[in-house]
């Protein structure tokens, strides 16, 4: 499965969120620590909706970029 990450600049660190799957989030002090931390989150987050018998939702979020003019 593919599922599609935002990751966000805070004030000291990133956050990251998985739109597919509520409450799946990860902050990291670096771009990199935050999208392996995120991974892990979401390995974990799986792990308990099969452990409690619940759907694993799809992907289906879309990730694109919109150019403006300045």
């Amino acid at each position: 499965m593919r599922y599609a990450i935002v990751i966000e600049k805070a004030a000291s660190n990133y956050s990251a969120y998985v739109p597919d799957l509520p409450g799946c989030v990860a902050t990291g002090l670096t771009v990199e620590e935050t999208e392996t931390l995120i991974r892990e989150a979401i390995e974990f987050h799986l792990e308990g909706l099969r452990a409690d018998s619940l759907p694993i939702p799809q992907p289906s979020s879309q990730v694109e970029y919109v150019d403006i003019s300045a």
